[in-house]
This record gives C-alpha cells, structure tokens and sequence, in this order.
C-alpha cells in the first residue's frame, strides 16, 4: 500500500503521528497507486491484456486538445468498464438540489443583503443526495459558467447507493461531524475546517464517521479548481502544493444490487447495477479528487499599516476565460496575527462586482461578531454594501493598536463574478434573519466639518 509522510500539526489525529495512510501529497500531479501489485501497466496506457482481467478506461475531465497545462485525465485499470454500472436511467424526485438557472424566477425574495442561522438537523434519514439543499444559483451550468451554493446535512450513510455530478466539481466544506468519500480512485476522509474536492463525472459514495454531519457545498460549472497566482508573494505561503493529499488506490469488488444517481443537466437521474462501480484496482493521471487541511493555509497580510484586499486569503480558484476575474473564488479567513499601525483592521466597508455566500465552520468572524454563528451562512450580492457591523466599528475604531492574535476562528466566501439567485427553499427557511439588516442602523453620523482632526 503506497503510504505518504506528510506534515500534520492541528488535529488530534495528525499530532499522535506524522504518518497519515492512504494518500499522495501535492496539487495537480501526475500520480500512479495500484492497490494490487502489477495491477497498473508500465510503459503505456492500453495493453491488448490487463494483469488480473482488468479493463482499461480514460477520464477525461477536460477536452482531449486542451492545453496541456489544463489537460486533465486519468487512466482507469477496474474489475468492470463504466458503461457496465450504467442502465436505462430513470429520471427522479430532485428534492431541494437546483441547478443554474433554476433559482431566476423561483424566489420572490426582496433584494438585500441577507444571512440565515444554521440550519437543524431533521428526524428523516438524509444522505448526501437527498440532503444537498440549494440555497443559490449563479449563471447557467449549460454553459459551464456559474456555480451553486447547498447545505448539506447528512445523517444517514449511503448504501448501496452511488452518485455523480456532470454538471459540476464540487467543494465540500465540513463544518460538524466527519464524512468519508468512497470513490473510483480511494477513500477520503474530512473533518471539519477540512475540505474534499469530488471532479466533475467522479464516482462516490458518502459515510457518516461520528453522528451526523453538516457541510457548505460549493458546486463549480466552470473550469476547474486550481491554486491561484501569488504574482509578487513569489513561490511560498497561502496553499502551498505538497498540503494537497490524493487518495490511493482502494477497490470494492462488491455483487449486490445496487443504484447509481446521477444529476445531468440539472436533473436527478437513478440506474439500477447489480456491482459497486468503485471497482479501480489501479490508476494513474491527474484528474482524481483530493482533500486540503484549511488550518495547514499560510496568511500574508500588512505588517505596517492598511488591510490587503480579501483576495490574499484565496485557497482555490476556477478561472474565466477573462484574465484576472474567477468563475468562483474560494477564500477564507484563519487564524492570523493582526499588527498593522493606525488602521482599521476589520474588512473595511465596501461594494463589490463579485457576490460573496459566507459561512463560518468555527468560532467569531471579526467582523460580525453578533449574529453570524457557526452553520450559519450570508449572502452578499453584487454591488449591495456590506461591511462591519456597528459593534466591530466600534470596536476597532477605539481599540488599542497592538498585535492581536485572530484565534479559534475558520471562515470562508464562495466569491463569483455572477449574481447569486436564491432559492424558494431558501428564501422560506425559519433560520432566515429578518432583522439582519438592522446590524448597521446604529453607525453614528461622526462628521464634523469644524474637527478636522480625529477625536
């Protein structure tokens, strides 16, 4: 079995050993696992022959001409080809999952700036398909442009069931309780401030580890996750590549009847099969899902005066064909010293061409520290003002400048150029905040046109 070494310094798991199973570490390689020996051909992709009867098979997950730097795809080696764990599929009750643009006209929600409390747990048993619930659209995923933002609670493990999305990658935030994704290429496991990211067309299953578990779901339509540019950062810091752990190769050679979903142009689709179809025994390439530590994420900020903007905090991004302007950013705010000298040191004030959905997965956001709780989640949209609220105004107006330590504190944005459409699930939740607006009414009128110097 491959096992890499990697460095793990934040969980409790992580600091008994220095030796996690299971998974390669970097972004974006070309790897290669067999779970059995000889089960992977060397030297090329199709022998006429496969070592222990196997099939070979290609993932593609971006056109076959595309540049290399983008060519995603990977080789498959499994007991079964895919097209034996497909059948006539039968099109099903979608529930609460919506794909863009199906949100334009379902909501007759006033614009405004809006934030929800997390949302309960239910009695009903809820897998990763039925518990997806959408709370926005953005632009239109036929088009592979655009992104969707879901809560996801889970409290019941999938069975003999199976699932892939061909309208998009997904990025699952955990924020309660542990999951683990079976998939083609391994087993992953999250915990929260942990996230997994399934490519688009990849096969999985998802389990309950410890009770049931809550998570933020970013669904990309557009290209892929990539880490950003750090332009004049230079090589190190943010995410660092070699935190990016891939799974081994792990198989299930399963006969039980079983059903795949599949959700294809914003439908739900089921099949029945009569095998588990997570049956690669061996693979290489590029294009596989992998999971990040948020914590392992190193901050850059001011170490002298002003606030950076929020885009020194982005883990990942999926470009747009327009040089500088992501499809969907993911940006979050960690742990961090703040030092800078006769500054305001909360996100300041501002409007933006960008729409942000917010989550907190622990502790206090800094600049919302009343109202914004953990599960809860927010929802600024393009060009709508948002900022501090009155308490953190206050607060870091009249604060003593001296280094503070951010602490026990894992936010996150889901930032896209496209307008964000709420749903009707999610205009109609109880959890949503009527009086959110109401954390700015009581900013003070300070001007003064006889002080010219601050109080």
């Amino acid at each position: 079995m491959n096992v890499q070494n990697v460095s793990g310094f934040q969980s409790e798991q992580s600091r008994k050993s220095a030796i996690v199973p299971g998974y390669m570490s970097g972004f974006g390689n070309s790897f290669e696992t067999e779970a059995l020996e000889g089960a992977l051909p060397i030297g090329r992709n199709s022998p006429q022959k496969l070592n222990y009867g196997l099939y070979a098979e290609q993932l593609s997950g971006s056109p076959f001409t595309a540049p290399q730097a983008t060519n995603q795809r990977s080789w498959l080696y499994r007991i079964r080809p895919s097209v034996k764990h497909s059948g006539r599929y039968v099109k099903v009750d979608k529930g609460l999952m919506r794909t863009a643009p199906a949100a334009r006209e379902e909501s007759g929600l006033p614009l405004g700036q809006l934030r929800w409390d997390p949302t309960p747990f239910p009695d009903e048993a809820l897998t990763f398909v039925t518990g997806l619930q959408t709370i926005t659209t953005a632009g239109d995923s036929d088009t592979q442009v655009g992104m969707a933002a879901h809560m996801l609670l889970v409290t019941h493990s999938m069975d003999n069931e199976y699932f892939f999305n061909a309208d998009g990658e997904y990025l699952v935030v955990a924020q309660e309780g542990n999951l683990r994704f079976r998939t083609e290429f391994g087993v992953i496991d999250i915990e929260p401030g942990e996230i997994c990211i399934i490519p688009r067309g990849v096969i999985f299953k998802v389990e309950l580890l410890n009770g049931s578990a809550r998570a933020y779901v970013c669904e990309n339509y557009g290209g892929a996750f990539t880490l950003p540019d750090r332009g004049p950062i230079g090589a190190n810091c943010l995410a660092n590549p070699r935190d990016f752990l891939t799974p081994v190769a792990a198989y299930e050679d399963k006969e039980a009847l079983s059903f795949l979903f599949v959700k294809w142009g914003g439908e739900l689709y089921r099949t029945e099969i009569e095998q588990s179809p997570l049956d690669v025994v061996a693979w290489h390439g590029n294009y596989a899902p992998y999971k990040y530590d948020l914590r392992h994420f190193s901050p850059v900020g001011a170490i002298m005066f002003d606030h950076p903007d929020p885009s020194i905090f982005t883990v990942l991004t999926a470009p747009s064909e327009t040089p500088g302007t992501a499809n969907v950013d993911f940006v979050i705010f960690p742990e961090r010293w703040s030092v800078a000298e006769n500054t305001f040191r909360p996100p300041w004030y501002h409007r933006n061409l960008m729409s942000e959905f917010m989550g907190l997965i622990y502790g206090v956001y800094d600049a919302k520290p009343e109202g914004f709780v953990p599960g809860g989640f927010s929802l600024h949209n393009q060009m709508l003002p948002h900022g501090p609220d009155t308490t953190a105004f206050e607060h870091a107006s009249n604060v003593e400048l001296k280094p503070v330590k951010l602490t026990g504190t894992m936010a996150f944005m889901f930032e896209t150029r496209f307008p964000q459409r709420v749903t009707k699930y999610a205009a109609e939740l109880s959890t949503l905040q009527d009086n959110y607006i109401d954390c700015w009414k009581d900013l003070k009128k300070h001007f003064d046109p006889n002080q010219r110097e601050p109080k």
